[in-house]
């Protein structure tokens, strides 16, 4: 069988104000109605003997993508959680693990959790034509067709035939310069490196085992220890052991130094989307070669890419820039520049802003909340709490909460006592005493949340019950 592995692990911060650590490019809606994740696996539709996706995902983002596989009603053969980021070799590892666990043949179909493909028809024939040569326990990977002279990705040269379409692979190379670049694009012998790959889960295990054995032992001993979280919807590998492990993508560990190595050619519209700049090139640009999307008032600009997500953005007399507006964020940006967004990222990480990690809205596996003012001493919230989901039960030592009903009902356990409110109803939640908000109804909870104290922050959080293994 063929069974889809899905790495979700990325942050995609040359997409930044949009991605953000907590809230990363492919749980975004970029590109169609779905979110890259969503498009990921539901492309993959009416290729034969696939298995429900294995998604190896952060263990911060795993209520996100099992809300995401819920609204598409796929259910997924396991969600492995990493407990600390190793790259794409242990990650790979890990899967083929868990899939040898229920097939002893299984075939690993590796994609990455943000990569946009555009002809799901070609998509889907090059992935026959694959599968029926795993048998030689050859290790696969796909080759983009070049489509101009790229220095933002990695090439892999092609070398011998091994049947058609199929070449042994030459050499990987990493990012060229322009003028080799040129050279690369000419020969017709070069493809730009995916990072997706299909091999039986077997076969990279052993390459693994040959190459990098520390590697394969700690993912064994991790795997080997790992305990189901959440009634079995989350399956956690044993930290102390992971984390051990050094980090290397499967290029490095693997795929390099294997004489199986085999490249398979795709044309089928691929774009990693690495920055801005590449949603407007692949986007349909309007007469002035303008992208522009939500609410923005445009004059005499030309060549840009406009997003609005919360206001107005009005331009006047620009070309080759991006402007990307969030609700906490705007970035303004030449085209040329679009790589570099990351040393914004980097800044926010290094002077500890929240605008690397968090939207001024975040969403939880009960509903959401969002920010709406903050100042030294006390901070606004609109909560939103899902039908029949409830928060946990804590407490915090340095602020107190006064809670107004907007819409709904709410169950609210204070202390010792459990009374509902309803619209317009408000209560007061003392420092130091144990809470709970919970949503009985059958319409979303909305409140809105008055905090006041001497520190406002989310670790002032003491959990003594939660429906979500969150302490």
């Amino acid at each position: 069988m063929l069974h889809p592995v899905v790495l979700s692990g990325g942050v995609g911060s040359r997409l930044w104000p949009l991605s953000r650590e907590h809230y990363p490019k492919q749980l975004l809606t970029l590109v169609g109605k779905q979110t890259m994740l969503q498009s990921t696996i539901t492309r993959l539709e009416n290729i034969p003997e696939l298995t429900p996706p294995i998604i190896v995902c952060n263990e911060d983002h795993r209520f996100l993508v099992a809300e995401q596989l819920r609204c598409i009603n796929v259910k997924p053969e396991a969600i492995l959680l990493e407990p600390v980021g190793k790259n794409t070799a242990p990650a790979i590892a890990i899967a083929a693990l868990a899939a040898l666990e229920k097939d002893l043949n299984a075939v690993l179909l590796v994609l990455p959790a943000d990569h946009l493909i555009q002809n799901y028809d070609v998509f889907q024939e090059v992935i026959r034509q694959a599968y029926s040569l795993t048998d030689q326990g050859l290790l696969i990977t796909f080759g983009i067709v070049p489509t101009k002279p790229e220095i933002g990705y990695g090439y892999i040269k092609q070398g011998e035939v091994i049947s058609q379409k199929i070449h042994k692979v030459a050499s990987f190379i990493e990012k060229p310069n322009l003028e080799t670049a040129k050279q690369y694009f000419k020969s017709g012998q070069y493809f730009w490196n995916s990072g997706m790959f299909l091999f039986k889960a077997q076969s990279y295990l052993d390459e693994l085992k040959q190459f990098e054995s520390r590697i394969f032992e700690i993912c064994q001993r991790a795997f080997d220890k790992l305990s189901l979280d959440l009634n079995s919807d989350f399956v956690r590998v044993d930290e102390e052991i992971f984390k051990q492990c050094i980090s290397k993508s499967i290029d490095f560990a693997v795929m390099e130094k294997t004489t199986k190595a085999a490249i398979i050619p795709l044309d089928a519209g691929w774009s990693d989307i690495g920055a801005w700049s590449a949603l407007w090139e692949i986007g349909k640009q309007d007469e002035q070669g303008n992208i522009l999307q939500g609410d923005v008032f445009a004059e005499k600009i030309n060549n840009c890419y406009l997003r609005a997500e919360y206001r107005l953005l009005a331009t006047l007399g620009v070309k080759n820039i991006i402007v990307v507006e969030t609700a906490d964020a705007v970035l303004v940006a030449h085209k040329d520049y679009a790589q570099n967004v990351k040393d914004v990222v980097e800044y926010l990480k290094k002077t500890r802003r929240s605008e690397a990690n968090l939207h001024r809205k975040v969403f939880r596996p009960w509903g959401s909340y969002e920010s709406i003012d903050n100042e030294d001493r006390f901070q606004v919230k609109r909560i939103v709490v899902n039908v029949g989901a409830s928060l946990s039960l804590q407490m915090h030592h340095h602020r107190s909460e006064h809670w107004i009903i907007v819409k709904g009902t709410a169950k609210i356990t204070r202390g010792d006592e459990t009374f509902l409110l309803t619209e317009n109803q408000s209560t007061y939640i003392p420092l130091g005493v144990k809470h709970r908000l919970e949503n009985p109804g059958k319409i979303p909870l909305e409140i809105i949340e008055i905090q006041s104290g001497s520190y406002l922050g989310e670790d002032d959080i003491v959990r003594f019950e939660d429906h979500y293994g969150r302490y």
